[in-house]
């Protein structure tokens, strides 16, 4: 079992998370204290709604952990408004500031499509061609999220804002919905979902456990 750190930042779906990581081989604590996370070496940061409550919920102690734990070794996966809290602003409600994380900024999607954006939606990897655009091939621990995963990969969403200007090297897979997004983004050890992995079936637990064996060894001190 492969200790994991779910942060309780007041919203989002802690129990179906808890139970998907359990049984993705998880040793799960849900918790909101901030000594718990600063010692975590595997961080869940998930959310639902809308950016700006969770965002000043992590604000002081709680993103003080967070950047502790990360400078000594944690990784972390944010899911849906986690996830988006990940980048530098987001733009729900007025402009907030967003953890910094990431590059890019959280902006509502066009017009002209069902909002918000929920049900199953096909991702589309970036080592593949996407919209007719030139194929580009994301390295490192986010495509490694998707590692395993079959080919045609569907996953559920949430949502009515998504990242935009994330750079190219840093999306593992987009999904399409008024505008692509990054579905699947990160860099080094900061990982993020748009969409619900413990709500997308046997596909969503094989991601949470290639997020679990990357943050194995820091998990273990190692």
């Amino acid at each position: 079992m492969i200790p994991a750190t779910v942060i309780d930042a007041g919203v989002g779906n802690l129990g179906n998370l808890a139970r998907a990581l359990a049984e993705a081989g998880g040793e799960v604590e849900v918790t909101s204290e901030p000594e718990r996370v600063a010692a975590s070496r595997c961080l869940l940061l998930p959310g639902v709604g809308a950016f700006a409550p969770p965002r000043e919920r992590l604000r002081g102690a709680l993103e003080e952990a967070i950047r502790h734990a990360l400078a000594a070794g944690a990784w972390m996966l944010g899911i849906c408004v986690g996830y988006q809290l990940l980048f530098e602003a987001g733009e729900e409600f007025g402009v907030v500031d967003g953890l910094g994380l990431l590059p890019g900024r959280v902006t509502r999607l066009p017009e002209g499509v069902p909002l918000p954006h929920v049900g199953w939606n096909r991702l589309e990897r970036t080592n593949g061609l996407a919209g007719g655009g030139e194929a580009h091939h994301a390295i490192g621990p986010a495509a490694d999220l998707l590692a395993g995963l079959p080919a045609a990969l569907w996953m559920y969403f949430v949502h009515s804002f998504a990242p935009e200007g994330v750079p190219d090297e840093l999306v593992a897979a987009r999904a399409l919905h008024g505008r692509r997004f990054a579905a699947v983004a990160g860099r080094g050890r900061v990982l993020g979902t748009q969409f619900h992995p413990e709500k997308s079936g046997p596909a969503g637990l094989a991601l949470l456990a290639n997020f679990l064996e990357a943050a194995r060894g820091a998990a273990a001190g190692d």
